[in-house]
């Protein structure tokens, strides 16, 4: 399965699962990064983290490392 770490800009997702159940994923689920939910990768820093994603309208910048516990189909 792939993460969302794994997209490339431009590419439309849907989030399926978290890999972790930590602090952080609560944050982002308090942010709308959620199962179900739509994302755009929109671009990655110019030495590759953090990435940037489009999530309910609007932008969200993260670590790869959070984007790789967070499972995409």
């Amino acid at each position: 399965m792939r993460t969302l770490n794994d997209l490339k800009p431009g590419e439309t997702a849907v989030i399926d699962s978290f890999t972790e159940n930590d602090a952080d994923m609560d944050y982002l689920m308090e942010l709308g990064v959620m199962e179900g939910t739509p994302v755009v990768f929109v671009k990655s820093a110019p030495l590759g983290d953090p990435i940037e994603i489009d999530v309910r309208g609007y932008h969200l910048s993260l670590r790869r490392s959070r984007a790789r516990c967070i499972r995409v189909n």
